[in-house]
């Protein structure tokens, strides 16, 4: 029998809400970065929010978790509202680099944390975290009309890669959820933060000829 999700250490939860809330942040930011109204700005967030915890949820066979809580869309349209009211000037940069790197290592430890949670093998929870933690940042690419996040040199699913497989190694070695969590989540925003200050790449196909 499955163990409900609600049985998730106290302190995992807020991993969901960091990632949720800085997901979102980045696909308001994209879209105000195009001049959009703050309508797109907010389909933008919630897309961006939702979009990795959705797939995740419909491939573990678990309720989609924003249409049974209401929860998560409130935090999506308040990022977004908070960047239509935020001065231009405090977004330009890589601000929206940083969002989505935080993001990430969130999203990845709670994704596999929950799918681990929920009865599913530690190898494919570890890929939950993995899908959970890269697949908002693909739909909000796609619909901003960029190149894919994971078509950037920098390391990215790696970096999501890192954090859910180093949850589930630690949780299967009984570190302790919220411990495990943070290390975890740390970890992967380590090293996404190296790759996007010193450009950090796996060799490309054709880089060995």
């Amino acid at each position: 029998m499955l163990t409900p999700v609600a049985m998730l250490p106290a302190a995992i939860p807020w991993l969901d809400t960091a990632g949720l809330a800085v997901f979102a942040a980045s696909g308001a930011l994209a879209a105000a970065r195009r001049g959009q109204t703050i309508v797109t700005l907010a389909f933008f967030a919630l897309a961006t929010g939702v979009g990795g915890g959705t797939v995740r949820d419909l491939l573990i066979d678990a309720p989609v978790f924003w249409v049974r809580d209401p929860w998560p869309a409130v935090v999506c349209l308040a990022m977004a509202v908070l960047i239509w009211v935020t001065p231009h000037r405090w977004w330009r940069g890589a601000a929206l680099d940083w969002l989505d790197a935080v993001g990430l290592a969130a999203y990845a430890v709670f994704g596999a944390a929950k799918a681990l949670n929920l009865g599913v093998p530690p190898v494919p929870a570890a890929l939950m975290g993995v899908v959970t933690a890269c697949v908002g940042g693909i739909i909000r690419d796609i619909l901003a009309g960029e190149p894919s996040i994971l078509m950037r040199p920098e390391l990215y699913v790696t970096a999501a890669a890192l954090a859910a497989t180093f949850y589930v190694t630690l949780a299967m070695l009984g570190v302790p959820a919220v411990l495990a969590a943070g290390i975890a989540a740390a970890s992967g925003f380590a090293l996404r933060a190296a790759a996007i200050r010193w450009h950090l790449a796996l060799p490309a196909y054709g880089d060995r000829a």
